[in-house]
């Protein structure tokens, strides 16, 4: 089912690959904080981003963590706990899907809250798809669709977002023009619709 850019949950269970594509254009972000989007991650998220072990950090790795450490100090980026026993659940679904730790902990924090679920990873979606109502599963290009259909980002925008995300090496520039085409369509077919 193709994501509808006219509507778009405004809380969101974040995992790793989410937060950094969130964070990878300030121009979305920012938007995104004006229309009211608020965004919390587990603490199983907080290890992969801040404390897994990687190789050598780059240069657009550190800036993702610095720009993340920001927006927890200011609070618009929250994290929680969540016990290890309530990833068994949703890991008994797993199935074949393999899935960070990260992905599970966003997925079940989600449903115990009743939030939407944002993530870029396509095993991690379709896993949340069986465990959540499929339409609280969403992604980084729907919220930029969203924020497009909105008139939360204009079309000059468009360019500048793309421009941020592919500076940090960032893989979403394609599906950010499809979302952008699809909130465009959405408003032609519907000009009389008031955007939420």
């Amino acid at each position: 089912m193709p994501l509808d850019p006219s509507r778009f949950h405004t809380v969101n269970v974040s995992d790793t690959c989410a937060v950094w594509n969130v964070m990878s254009s300030t121009t979305l972000y920012r938007a995104a904080v004006l229309k009211g989007c608020t965004f919390c991650f587990t603490r199983f998220v907080a290890y992969e981003c801040f404390e897994k072990p990687r190789g050598v950090l780059a240069s657009e790795d550190a800036e993702l963590q610095r720009r993340l450490r920001a927006a927890i100090e200011t609070g618009q980026f929250k994290t929680y706990h969540i016990d290890i026993e309530d990833l068994q659940d949703v890991a008994a679904l797993q199935g074949g899907r393999r899935i960070s730790k990260g992905e599970l902990s966003s997925i079940v924090f989600a449903k115990r809250v009743g939030q939407a679920f944002l993530t870029d990873d396509q095993k991690a979606r379709h896993l949340a798809e069986v465990v959540l109502d499929v339409a609280r599963v969403q992604s980084t290009p729907h919220l930029f669709g969203w924020l497009c259909y909105q008139g939360a980002l204009t079309d000059s925008d468009k360019a500048t977002v793309i421009n941020e995300h592919e500076s940090m090496r960032r893989p979403l520039a394609p599906y950010f023009e499809e979302m952008y085409l699809r909130a465009l369509e959405l408003r032609l077919a519907h000009p009389d619709r008031e955007p939420a």
